[in-house]
């Protein structure tokens, strides 16, 4: 950081005064059973929310006993290995699954063309906002380049202020649509003017997956193999469940319910429900289903 503001002395006399005035004993913590971070002093997981987004099970019982066990991954009640298994190497995941968990259910043949059109539509930035906010003042940091990029994006929606459902998804639908041309473009940023190396803006192609135009910008001769887009794929499929809380659903629950009471479960369904592909109907196949659980990990 450069010193127009260096006050490194003064931070330092600072940060001992505010350790000395803001010590909580910690047998509190055991006395109102506080869990601190996402388990408790015996390692189990903290219940975080109800949801019927995702689930993980990372342990199972037996004799009694709750043991570790080859962890199963569950979005809307699918599990994610029949996710993979049902590309048949044929398509890509990233769009379903973002539809899936977004709305609810797997999309048929028509849904996931009109979902995925909707996607390349909004792959767009502003005017000059890739020279104006990404590349002046590059940061080494890409969540700190992502964040900024997102903040700022914000100045350019009429609706920011809204809170009903519709434009809660159109803003999710919109963001998901540019991150990949954030999360690349502020990595050349980087490469160029922290580590000496070269800067080219690949435009996103609309005709593509998500993946392939991950690496279709990415890549200095815009080329790629099928292989290296269908791991990418998946790789983006699993990394959907990420957060605090699964799929960040705690998060994503407490805005929609507080904003537009969306995602809620609804009883028998949320408990419950099982979907047959069938070959002939225009639809890919669709996994069984299974009833998805609590919120949070462990």
């Amino acid at each position: 950081m450069s010193d127009y503001a260096a006050i490194e002395k003064e931070a330092r006399i600072f940060t001992e005064e505010c350790v000395t005035n803001n010590r909580i004993d910690p047998t509190l913590f055991a006395q109102y059973d506080i869990k601190r971070g996402l388990r408790d002093k015996n390692g189990k997981g903290v219940l975080a929310g109800i949801t019927n987004i995702s689930r993980i099970d990372a342990f199972e019982e037996r004799d009694g006993q709750k043991v570790p066990c080859e962890g199963k991954l569950w979005y809307r009640g699918y599990n994610v290995y029949d996710l993979i298994r049902g590309l048949r190497g044929k398509r890509y995941a990233f769009e379903g699954a973002a539809y899936l968990l977004l709305l609810g259910d797997l999309p048929n043949k028509e849904q996931l063309e009109s979902f995925t059109a909707c996607l390349a539509k909004c792959r767009d930035l502003p005017t000059n906002f890739v020279r104006d906010v990404i590349m002046k003042a590059p940061s080494h940091d890409l969540m700190n380049s992502l964040t900024r990029s997102v903040l700022t994006l914000a100045s350019y929606d009429d609706d920011i202020g809204k809170t009903d459902l519709q434009t809660q998804l159109e803003q999710c639908i919109k963001l998901i649509s540019v991150f990949p041309m954030l999360a690349v473009y502020g990595y050349h940023a980087y490469n160029y003017y922290e580590c000496g190396g070269s800067m080219y803006i690949h435009r996103p192609d609309p005709s593509l997956s998500t993946a392939e135009n991950l690496l279709k910008m990415l890549r200095p001769d815009q080329k790629y193999t099928d292989l290296e887009a269908h791991v990418l794929d998946i790789a983006l499929l699993l990394h959907m469940e990420h957060g605090g809380g699964n799929n960040s659903t705690f998060r994503v629950g407490h805005l929609l319910r507080h904003r537009g009471g969306a995602f809620q479960p609804e009883g028998p369904q949320a408990r419950r429900r099982e979907h047959q592909g069938h070959a002939d109907d225009g639809r890919h196949p669709r996994p069984r289903r299974r009833p998805s659980g609590r919120g949070g990990h462990g």
